[in-house]
């Protein structure tokens, strides 16, 4: 086998920019900005950098941000509230509600809430559902993000067998249902499957996404596997905080074809693509609105 290729995440993510930043300088000439409003409830910190570094991206491709800041005893009524002003706002094109809420908040009120043309995220119930149908939706970042690196990595996907490790909403059921439309043969691993281990070796391509730092090591991989890394798990490693994946990755990386690595493989692709759900969020609103006028217009004349 030849030696592993590391698949970097970051040059992948930089021409996905590239070409968004080519499609809002379009916009811009077709006088669309496209726009994303940013909710972020409460001060965790993870979630204060996550949305700092989407909204930077979001400057550096013509985006035009705006953060929404609400404290952490807002309620689910409140937030609600907010929502719907955006909502209705023709100017905002993508809306997005970082996660975690505090606890006494219902999330899942909180996504369905978003107009699912509006919901950049993916989660609301209407676009997984099209997602699942195989219909042209708003489809989660991270699941978009690990498809594009596995099609830059393998090229064709038709026929792989690949294994899904991990049934979350927010990566693992998507990540599946894009696989199933690529033409893959998917397993979804999960805490409950039995001899998973050994069913993980039979995959030509690997998507863990399980949160548990190390779990899969080489053990578990197929000779000539492609591996995709979404976790991203803090250990204390000698004193020292670090970030590790779901992977062992110095124990994967010598039986692999290509691997991610953690950090600097799939975590700047959900910013990626969380900015080009947004153009394609601006694009199709405008259309729609362009569809209207121009009903309107018939139904007079």
């Amino acid at each position: 086998m030849s030696a592993p290729k590391l698949i970097d995440g970051k040059a992948a993510a930089a021409r996905v920019l590239l070409q968004v930043r080519e499609d809002v300088a379009r916009l811009h000439e077709q006088a669309i900005e496209p726009a994303l409003a940013v909710i972020l409830v409460g001060n965790d910190a993870a979630s204060q950098v996550y949305v700092r570094n989407k909204i930077l991206r979001a400057e550096e491709v013509g985006i035009r941000s705006l953060e929404h800041r609400l404290p952490s005893d807002t309620s689910t009524e409140q937030l609600l509230i907010l929502i719907a002003q955006l909502n209705a706002d023709p100017a905002i094109h993508g809306i997005l509600l970082q996660l975690p809420l505090p606890r006494q908040m219902d999330e899942l009120r909180a996504l369905e809430a978003i107009a699912p043309q509006k919901d950049v995220d993916g989660f609301h119930s209407q676009n997984v559902g099209g997602l699942s149908q195989g219909r042209a939706v708003l489809t989660p970042c991270t699941p978009s993000g690990c498809l594009y690196l596995l099609e830059q990595t393998c090229g064709d996907l038709r026929g792989k067998h690949a294994v899904v490790i991990g049934r979350s909403n927010i990566v693992g059921k998507p990540m599946a249902a894009l696989l199933l439309q690529a033409d893959c043969s998917v397993t979804v691993l999960h805490s409950r499957s039995h001899n998973a281990e050994a069913l993980c070796r039979q995959a030509d391509i690997v998507i863990a996404a399980v949160g548990r730092p190390r779990l899969i090591d080489a053990s578990w991989l197929k000779p000539g596997a492609v591996v995709i890394d979404v976790g991203i798990n803090r250990i204390d490693d000698n004193g020292r905080s670090r970030l590790v994946g779901d992977v062992d990755f110095d124990a994967a990386l010598p039986h692999v074809a290509a691997i991610t690595p953690v950090p600097g493989g799939v975590g700047p692709m959900t910013i990626a693509f969380l900015m080009k759900n947004t153009v394609t969020a601006a694009l199709a609103q405008h259309h729609a609105l362009r569809s209207q006028s121009e009903a309107v217009c018939h139904s007079i004349y």
